[in-house]
């Protein structure tokens, strides 16, 4: 089987971590934003862990992940 294309785990911590020192910071006060980034950064945890079990499920399961870095990645591929 070839190998299942996967966002880079960077990916998550990276956006994550403008969300939280950056985003909330800018937003001070205002609660009603502060729930709303909250809310996805709270998706963003959730989406990485489960590509972290859809990663071990391939794992079990002899599939091999292609952790890719960006959309131009080819993979060997013209």
């Amino acid at each position: 089987m070839e190998q299942i294309p996967l966002p880079a785990p960077i990916h998550y911590e990276l956006i994550l971590q403008l969300l939280e020192k950056q985003t909330m910071s800018a937003i001070n006060n205002n609660q009603e934003l502060r729930q709303q980034v909250s809310q996805l950064i709270i998706t963003l945890r959730k989406a990485a862990a489960q590509q972290k079990r859809l990663e071990e499920s391939c794992q079990a399961s002899s599939v091999e992940v292609d952790h890719r870095w960006s959309l131009n990645h080819l993979g060997g591929k013209s």
